[in-house]
């Protein structure tokens, strides 16, 4: 088969894919780069290159800072960012245009400047990095990447830590808890303003009327932790039916 054969062979099966839903937008291209969901694949002199995509109508959004969300959401994102870009990006340079971006983005969704600073300060002292943020070490940078490549998330090592104690692998609905008697946990929902003192007022309470010396509940621990309140999107947007409810006719009378 030659090659004119074969690319003629993958754009009917492309061609069948979208023909089976309308929803399905196929553009055939023969190029030394490609974009595929979120990343950009290139061939440089026989060597692959990755780099992160981004669509042109695509704003520059993250959770903004002055949500009602509790900070410590919002001071998980830039480390989450760089943490994406890290796994997507195979060369120093990019890493760094990434790292400019999510900085300008997270400036432009009113993060604090020593809030950002910090906590990509904390991304690279945590992973060992810290040539890469000032010298763009080249080296350091892909000891970096093999190293969050590899990096097994929270989910599979949950997952691997219930394979050791349960050898028969069960749903995790289906999954025992771990029980302790000794701490009890409440949700409470966080909003901004007076509320925000909430969580440390209520320690000091129970600090202090329910774990002195002499109480019978000086060893129950409390963990509270906060739900958001729902916003316009979340009552309003609702996620589309099925197609087979779409295209279901209802019997007519006549």
């Amino acid at each position: 088969m030659t090659t004119n054969q074969t690319i003629e062979a993958i754009e009917i099966e492309l061609k069948k894919a979208q023909n089976k839903d309308i929803n399905i937008k196929v553009e055939p291209k023969i190029s030394t780069s490609v974009d595929f969901l979120d990343v950009t694949i290139m061939n440089e002199d026989g060597r692959l290159k990755t780099s992160i995509y981004h669509k042109p109508t695509a704003d520059p959004y993250y959770l903004p800072y002055t949500s009602d969300h509790p900070h410590r959401i919002h001071r998980n994102i830039p480390y989450s960012a760089l943490l994406r870009a890290a796994r997507l990006s195979s060369h120093v340079d990019d890493f760094n245009l990434e790292r400019i971006r999510i900085d300008i983005s997270l400036l432009l969704n009113s993060y604090p400047p020593k809030v950002i600073t910090n906590q990509f300060l904390r991304f690279f002292q945590v992973l060992h990095a810290e040539p890469v943020l000032k010298q763009l070490d080249a080296r350091v940078y892909q000891q970096l990447q093999q190293k969050v490549l590899y990096q097994p998330t929270r989910q599979e090592t949950k997952l691997k830590d219930s394979k050791k104690t349960n050898p028969v692998l069960y749903p995790p609905v289906l999954q025992n808890k771990a029980y302790h008697q000794s701490m009890i946990y409440t949700r409470y929902t966080f909003e901004t303003g007076p509320y925000m003192d909430f969580p440390r007022e209520f320690y000091k309470w129970w600090k202090k009327y329910y774990q002195y010396p002499e109480s019978h509940l000086k060893k129950i621990q409390f963990r509270l932790t906060p739900t958001t309140n729902k916003t316009l999107r979340s009552l309003l947007v609702h996620k589309k039916p099925s197609s087979a409810i779409l295209t279901r006719m209802e019997p007519s009378n006549t």
